[in-house]
């Protein structure tokens, strides 16, 4: 699965790449849309800290790591109990 999932972020990488080129040549309102997709990658990244603690267990320090971040940081970010709207 791991390679299937490599694959398929170096796909979303190039799409994401490919919209900056194509807004680049846009109006404001592209250029908004394309700033939203921030937001829906953050929810993206706190979803799979979630998963990969409450799935497979894993540690703060692990997903520091992982995200090149130091434990605390990261439980500091992805560590709140109280639902989002990325989490809801």
């Amino acid at each position: 699965m791991a390679v299937e999932t490599t694959e398929y972020l170096g796909m979303l990488r190039r799409m994401i790449r490919a919209a900056g080129r194509r807004v680049a040549d846009a109006d404001e309102l592209e250029m908004a849309a394309l700033l939203d997709l921030r937001d829906e990658l953050e929810a993206a990244v706190r979803l799979a800290v979630l998963g990969q603690r409450a799935t497979l267990g894993r540690s703060w320090a692990w997903v520091g790591s992982a995200l090149g971040i130091t434990r605390q940081a990261a439980q500091q970010r992805y560590g709140r109990t109280t639902p989002t709207k990325e989490t809801e």
